[in-house]
């Protein structure tokens, strides 16, 4: 992974892949077809408009994945408007149930309850991308995996230095010790976190 610091706009992880790092991250994929991996919080839109719009075109983007629904991973779901916007099975379903305790922002819920949402299970993923589903975090959260270049998408599972909290309303905290058993199984060189926690002790 690139050590440019996290202010840095922009950071080139591979031939495919970009990331627009703050205090959640995004990161672009083209693979033929245009992706991005979760959309950080809403105040971030002015740096996705000042940088990554340098890299795409917003309405170029086919498909939005979203690891969890929590508000700084959702923030800008309404900033791409030609794509699709997937998340798990699970992670919509237990939206559908408490729009709040799904995203931890009322304001925020009340948006992206007009969002149209596909379940990940039910689309065909570009390009060797594959999803392994991740609960602990929140019972519906996913990381994808790239295997052509070994990079691990991990949302809040998994952090440079940590692991995600399971103490929210969505959180199935008996579920992580399993996910993380599962994840050791991924050979990954680069590790592509929702968040950069520990980056800096590395």
């Amino acid at each position: 992974m690139s050590m440019r610091p996290a202010g840095y706009a922009v950071q080139n992880i591979s031939k495919h892949v970009w990331k627009l790092p703050g205090d959640s991250n995004i990161y672009y994929l083209d693979l033929g077809a245009k992706v991005i991996i979760d959309t950080s919080e809403r105040p971030q839109r002015a740096k996705m408009d000042l940088f990554l719009s340098k890299f795409v075109d917003f309405s170029k983007i086919d498909l939005v994945i979203f690891t969890h629904f929590h508000l700084d991973h959702v923030g800008n779901f309404d900033a791409f408007p030609n794509a699709r916007l997937v998340a798990s099975r699970a992670e919509i379903e237990d939206f559908r149930k408490d729009v709040y305790g799904a995203v931890l922002d009322k304001n925020l819920a009340e948006k992206f309850k007009h969002a149209n949402l596909v379940a990940i299970e039910d689309i065909q993923l570009p390009r060797g991308l594959e999803v392994i589903p991740s609960p602990g975090h929140t019972r519906g959260s996913i990381c994808i995996w790239y295997p052509a270049e070994k990079i691990l998408f991990s949302g809040d599972t998994l952090f440079p230095v940590g692991i995600g909290r399971t103490d929210l309303p969505t959180s199935v905290p008996d579920e992580m010790p399993k996910t993380l058993a599962k994840l050791t199984q991924y050979n990954f060189k680069t590790l592509c976190a929702g968040h950069d926690y520990g980056l800096e002790q590395l």
